[in-house]
């Protein structure tokens, strides 16, 4: 039967598999309070990667997961991201945070500048054993690129963990957007700091310089557009950002998030813009959980994974906790505050898998830590909501406080 089978049958059994699981495990467990559905997914495809399920089926897991299947899922997977990128560029507000620029400053960077240092410190520690640094990875590019791992929180979920707690649209929610949104034009600044190649910087520096100047143009030409038509050419552009920024040396990703970051949320409906993005989680993005999961690998060493990923965990979410605190201290904010915002500040899941994805694509780092990354950024987007839904029971007039 197995012979019989073409790329597409084997392709489409794949993609039963991706969907049903997941669903069944979120539904049947009722997983909700603590894994969403997106970071079951996520758990799904490493049980289902080479180091679960290839481990006890081989045969099975290499059938199925074929070259030719993988390359399939993973054009499907960067698509996906792509657009999920752009947008998260889309949603910056920048006017907000230049209207609250000192609070919104300062927080933003103890937020991300603690959670860096303490990462680095563990990328020090995990230095002092062979296994962890790629093939093509120098030791500033690996320090740097653990440090903001940890430091990393992802938006998108961050959203969807508020809207689930009815936070997102209260003053509280809209001060903690402000400060990731900070954040995440410094994660993909030192994305392009990391991958900077000094033999094609020429390129590179091209590659920005053009940018700017096609920005100029597009936003002029969109300005023009009907709304219909923006839609359009919204993805037009994006395939040119993601193409000219991976042929420059930076990743289609820089590309893809600098292609939503030009544009204006208020060119866009926003219910539909919130159906969009819901849309590609649901429909394919869990494509890109699955392809995740198949890059993780416990060849270091059995437990060593886990020990790092331990290590890289209390890096991570002492190092939020710790910023936020010297944030609310020198702020003045009330007691219990800066727990509610730091917990969820620390939430990563996308964003941050997507950031390790690269560093593992340029070799960067290797299987081993890119598994251990990915543990630690599960473990911590599980901790999210039962650490923050009883503090906020507990102080509800936090809610409705505006900064």
């Amino acid at each position: 039967m197995h012979a019989a089978m073409s790329t597409t049958e084997i392709f489409l059994l794949a993609m039963l598999i991706i969907f049903t699981i997941p669903y069944l495990i979120w539904r049947v467990g009722k997983t909700e309070y603590f894994a969403p559905l997106v970071v079951v997914q996520i758990i799904t495809g490493i049980l289902l990667g080479p180091g679960i399920l290839g481990a006890i089926f081989p045969t099975y897991y290499q059938f199925v997961f074929n070259p030719n299947v993988i390359q399939l899922l993973t054009g499907i997977a960067s698509w996906a991201v792509m657009i999920f990128v752009m947008i998260a560029g889309v949603e910056l507000d920048l006017s907000k945070a230049w209207e609250y620029r000192r609070e919104g400053s300062l927080t933003a960077a103890l937020a991300l500048g603690t959670p860096l240092l303490f990462g680095c410190a563990a990328a020090a520690v995990m230095l002092t054993y062979d296994g962890w640094v790629g093939p093509k990875g120098m030791t500033w590019q690996f320090i740097l690129g653990i440090g903001m791992a940890c430091a990393v929180t992802a938006l998108p979920i961050l959203i969807l963990f508020m809207e689930k707690l009815d936070i997102l649209r209260q003053p509280i929610g809209q001060r903690i957007l402000r400060y990731a949104s900070l954040d995440d034009i410094a994660i993909w600044g030192v994305l392009a700091l990391i991958l900077l190649d000094w033999t094609r910087v020429g390129r590179q520096v091209g590659f920005l310089l053009a940018f700017i100047v096609a920005a100029y143009v597009f936003r002029k030409i969109m300005i023009r557009l009907q709304e219909r038509d923006r839609w359009y050419v919204m993805f037009i552009w994006l395939a040119a950002c993601g193409f000219a920024a991976d042929w420059a040396g930076l990743h289609f990703m820089v590309g893809a998030f600098l292609s939503g970051a030009v544009m204006d949320a208020k060119w866009f409906n926003q219910e539909k813009m919130d159906l969009l993005r819901n849309h590609v989680l649901l429909g394919i993005m869990p494509v890109f959980f699955l392809s995740t999961g198949l890059k993780t690998n416990w060849a270091v060493g059995g437990w060593a994974v886990f020990i790092a990923a331990g290590l890289l965990l209390v890096a991570s979410v002492s190092g939020k906790l710790v910023g936020t605190q010297l944030a609310g201290k020198i702020l003045q904010w009330e007691k219990g505050e800066a727990s509610i915002i730091g917990w969820l500040l620390q939430t990563k899941a996308l964003i941050m898998i997507i950031f390790v994805n690269i560093l593992l694509d340029k070799n960067i780092i290797t299987n081993e830590t890119f598994t251990a990354l990915l543990l630690m950024a599960v473990a911590s987007t599980m901790l999210t909501v039962p650490m923050v839904a009883p503090k906020l029971q507990r102080m509800q007039a936090l809610i409705s406080k505006a900064k």
